[in-house]
């Protein structure tokens, strides 16, 4: 049975995030959605609410072979603690590819017995980040249609406008 490590911020987690989930819980036995908290990075959310809004939007599919855990430090580590053979990394575009192919090649020069399989992003999918989801609720605009219920709505509380009067 082959673990698989699906890395990532989730900042907060898309609908094209939750995509890549479900696809690799069809391919791995085990998917472990690793949320990441890098001390040199600035998060909107915790890494105890990013952590609650992984679990609740992966609770929705009902997937028994997945599970969210939070962690700090090298991803292969982590894999490695987990007995994991596989990195899941998501692509949407073509720009992506330089970013994710360093990164690949960074982690197989310090694991070589992890490897890293890309899943191209749905259609539906291909222009959702969570930069972008939290701008369109920064400016104002509804994001329903980009993530979760209960994310959409932990992200009103923290960036909607009407939260922040102007300065």
């Amino acid at each position: 049975m082959v673990v698989a490590v699906y890395p990532g911020s989730f900042d907060p987690m898309t609908k094209g995030h939750e995509d890549i989930a479900v696809r690799a819980a069809r391919l791995f036995g085990t998917v472990i959605l690793a949320v990441t908290d890098n001390a040199g990075k600035h998060y909107q959310f915790t890494l105890q609410e990013r952590i609650e809004m992984a679990e609740a939007c992966m609770a929705h599919y009902r997937l028994p072979n997945v599970s969210v855990e939070g962690f700090t430090g090298l991803t292969v580590r982590f894999a490695k603690q987990h007995n994991a053979t596989v990195l899941i990394r998501g692509l949407r575009a073509v720009s992506d590819f330089d970013y994710e192919c360093s990164l690949s090649q960074a982690n197989l020069s310090l694991d070589a017995d992890i490897q890293t399989v890309f899943l191209m992003a749905s259609l539906e999918h291909q222009f959702l980040s969570s930069r972008m989801v939290k701008e369109v609720v920064r400016l104002g605009a509804q994001a329903q249609h980009m993530v979760a219920p209960h994310v959409h709505d932990a992200l009103q509380a923290k960036l909607a406008p009407t939260n922040h009067p102007p300065a």
